[in-house]
């Protein structure tokens, strides 16, 4: 399918690698053109050389973490006027309750809650101007499923969907759509190595991890970073302009409700 979007402009944020990456390959292969980031400088460089390779579009790198303003100044500067903005960032540790300090809450409210409101805030008004916009926000399953140790990441992502909720109805009329992708268990780099340690896993005990880990997904796998990216790709087409504040579990059918 024609996606309808060769040509436009992408910031996808956290895209070196992971599910960043696979929504960055993805509207590469639309035909856009792109702004990638990451914190890591020479697997950002890698990537974004790969997607010129793959798919012959225009790639600007910005190193750095998303969250800090001068990165979001650098993306900005990049891409002046973005038709598409993909929210994505790492969220914080698991940890108990307890150990939760003010630093830990403010870092972890600003990652994942305030850094993307203020993109969003810096772009949304070009795209309702010029009549074409798709923001789309990775947040996580566990705003729908709580998880134990992940309050605070869980928190800040509930409260980033609920923010824009009702932004998301205030622009739909200008041809603007803001949706949120949930992932649940995807086979990324964060499940590839042993928790903890840093250190890659043999592919015996990959093999295991994987079976145990899609042991209650009713598709019996773990999701992929490219179908994952195709997706966010769907809901950045010019396909998807009646389709606007919704929480979209990609999952493998874990969440279960009928509505």
């Amino acid at each position: 399918m024609d996606l309808g979007i060769r040509g436009k402009t992408a910031i996808i944020c956290a895209s070196s690698r992971g599910l960043g990456r696979g929504c960055a390959m993805a509207l590469a292969e639309a035909g856009c053109n792109l702004v990638v980031n990451g914190r890591d400088e020479a697997i950002l460089a890698k990537t974004a050389q790969e997607i010129r390779d793959r798919f012959g579009v225009n790639v600007i790198e910005v190193v750095g973490d998303v969250a800090d303003p001068a990165v979001q100044k650098a993306l900005l500067a990049a891409a002046p006027a973005p038709d598409i903005l993909v929210n994505n960032n790492g969220g914080p540790p698991p940890r108990p309750l307890g150990e939760l300090d003010r630093k830990k809450l403010i870092d972890g409210v600003t990652n994942n809650m305030i850094t993307p409101i203020e993109l969003v805030q810096a772009v949304i008004n070009g795209m309702a101007e010029r009549g074409f916009g798709r923001i789309v926000n990775i947040t996580s399953l566990s705003v729908y499923v709580p998880i134990p140790g992940l309050d605070l990441s869980s928190g800040a992502r509930a409260g980033l969907t609920s923010f824009l909720a009702g932004v998301a109805r205030t622009v739909i009329s200008r041809n603007v759509t803001i949706n949120n992708l949930l992932p649940g268990k995807l086979d990324t780099d964060r499940l590839r190595t042993t928790h903890g340690s840093g250190e890659v896993e043999t592919p015996e005990a990959a093999r295991e991890r994987k079976e145990r880990l899609s042991a209650d997904i009713p598709a019996k796998r773990l999701g992929t970073p490219e179908e994952f990216g195709q997706i966010c790709a769907f809901l950045c087409s010019a396909h998807a302009g009646y389709l606007t504040g919704q929480n979209i579990p990609v999952d493998g059918g874990l969440y279960v409700s009928a509505f």
